[in-house]
């Protein structure tokens, strides 16, 4: 599955579109509250282990954006956009959303 944040894929014409797709993660409240307490403790560097922890939170939305457009029957996904929001309790959610094509 072919996925861009561009609009359009280099000598690939789109022949349909097929609709918004996404997927979402969310980590738990322990994870993000002991990363924002932790931030005085890596000022200036950089924390592995949380690093880590949203690679992981946006590898399994864009797998679950990529498996609802395998559903729509799509060759790639486009116009990807990432975001990181705060939920509930401290909780943090990544999102993975776009649109599901057909190419030629």
């Amino acid at each position: 599955m072919l996925v861009s944040t561009t609009s359009s894929l280099d000598g690939r014409p789109v022949t349909e579109y097929l609709g918004l797709v996404s997927g979402e993660a969310i980590l738990g409240a322990n994870v993000v509250r002991d990363f924002f307490a932790g931030i005085r403790d890596v000022i200036g560097g950089r924390s592995g282990a949380y690093e880590r922890e949203l690679r992981k939170a946006k590898d399994i939305a864009l797998d679950e954006m990529t498996d609802a457009a395998t559903d729509l029957g799509a060759d790639a996904v486009i116009g990807v956009d990432l975001d990181y929001q705060t939920v509930g309790q401290g909780m943090l959610m990544v999102t993975a959303s776009g649109t599901a094509v057909r190419l030629r």
